[in-house]
């Protein structure tokens, strides 16, 4: 270039370009992150996934990123600016009506889904689409069909809103709609969010199933699931009160099969508790979740026959509150089925569970293994090694009611 020219505006337009690339070219890494485990394992399983979190929380690029780690080619359909036409079908005459009928015919966007056979579906701007479009989105996500169109089990859907408090002009998810979806609050790790934006971003990888527990994991679900139905029938369908609860996860039928098969993809992927329950309160709310959560621990739980049958071998939890529950439980056998070597063997299992775990946590199964003794059995000497720690906590249990009558005289 002749001294004292100035470059022109394309030469500028190309270093521009060549910057932008600069800033585009991001690499990914293998990290944890269970927001990202739990979206990809719901992909996996084939269900329909609603992201919620607010506006430039990154949802869309984690769609686009999952889209591109997953190879799978992403269609973007934006909700709130459709017609419900778009996804019911828009009809088309043919030749003889009253012979052939009225054929719906698909978008375009479905045509070039259904050819490639595989793809991702995001369905952006969910909150802001309108009721009737929200209607007519419900056979799209529940039977894959848009218009006569059927979209082959290759294609995956997820989709995104934000809250009607920050989304413009937002509609509450209706009840049947929400109900299709596992819901999953979207927010931002600040360490994933520096990390990118200095160039690496986390990478999705499909869960690892093992092949030899899927009859094992599938068996897991279904014990899982069905067992706390049976136990508690009320939550096999509970409709929310509340406009904005009702436009969230909530149990019914749907759901908890949805569930069932959450819980046994998630089991022969090995995924941690923490994915596990965001995927479980996601599909049938926090209450149900937590309540299924609570009856899985159960599940591990050591049989109460089998510690009496080995007092001093007993392998108990080593978790609190789940070797609080593996006590009680072998109280409540000695309760049903009560005779001198049965509570000799749990005075013993006490005095293991004192050497081996927290004090406090043989204090409520020692009391009551203690209301249960007859007239004829004699004081075992393993309570010699239990008294001094329940004496301890009756005393503590005294100070704090002297402390709180004490506080509460001084109000």
């Amino acid at each position: 270039m002749p001294t004292g020219t100035l470059p022109s505006d394309d030469s500028q337009l190309a270093v521009a370009d060549a910057l932008m690339a600069l800033l585009r070219d991001t690499t990914t890494e293998p990290r944890p992150d269970i927001q990202l485990e739990a979206l990809t394992l719901a992909v996996a399983a084939d269900l329909p996934v609603l992201l919620w979190g607010e506006p430039g929380i990154g949802k869309t690029a984690a769609l686009t990123q999952l889209a591109a780690s997953l190879d799978l080619p992403l269609t973007t359909v934006i909700a709130s600016v459709h017609e419900p036409s778009d996804f019911s079908g828009l009809p088309i005459v043919g030749d003889d009506p009253a012979e052939q009928g009225v054929p719906m015919a698909p978008p375009d966007w479905a045509v070039r889904l259904v050819r490639a056979g595989r793809g991702l579906l995001f369905l952006d701007e969910l909150s802001t689409a309108p009721p009737a479009v929200q209607a007519a989105l419900l056979r799209l996500v529940l039977e894959r069909r848009i218009g006569a169109l059927q979209l082959p089990p290759g294609i995956r859907i997820v989709a995104a809103a934000n809250p009607r408090s920050s989304a413009a002009d937002g509609w509450e998810l209706s009840p049947p709609l929400a109900n299709r979806f596992v819901h999953l609050r979207w927010a931002h790790d600040h360490e994933v969010v520096v990390r990118g934006l200095a160039g690496t971003w986390p990478r999705a990888t499909l869960p690892r199933l093992d092949p030899g527990k899927l009859p094992e994991a599938v068996d897991f679900a279904r014990r899982a699931v069905c067992g706390l139905l049976s136990a508690r029938p009320t939550l096999v369908h509970r409709l929310p009160t509340t406009e904005t609860s009702r436009g969230g996860p909530w149990p019914s039928p749907r759901s908890w099969d949805m569930t069932l098969n959450l819980v046994a993809f998630a089991t022969a992927a090995g995924s941690s508790r923490d994915v596990l329950s965001l995927l479980v309160r996601g599909t049938v709310g926090d209450g149900p979740g937590l309540e299924l959560l609570a009856s899985l621990d159960r599940m591990d739980l050591p049989d109460p026959e089998e510690l009496l049958a080995d007092p001093a071998g007993a392998d108990l939890p080593e978790r609190g509150d789940l070797r609080q529950a593996a006590l009680d439980g072998v109280v409540a056998a000695v309760r049903t089925r009560p005779d001198r070597e049965r509570w000799d063997a749990a005075w013993a299992l006490l005095v293991r569970a004192l050497e081996t775990g927290a004090p406090d946590l043989v204090v409520v199964p020692a009391t009551t293994l203690a209301t249960l003794r007859q007239e004829d059995w004699d004081v075992p000497a393993a309570i010699e090694h239990l008294a001094g720690v329940v004496s301890l906590s009756r005393r503590a249990d005294r100070a704090a009611d002297r402390v709180a009558a004490t506080a509460k005289a001084d109000r």
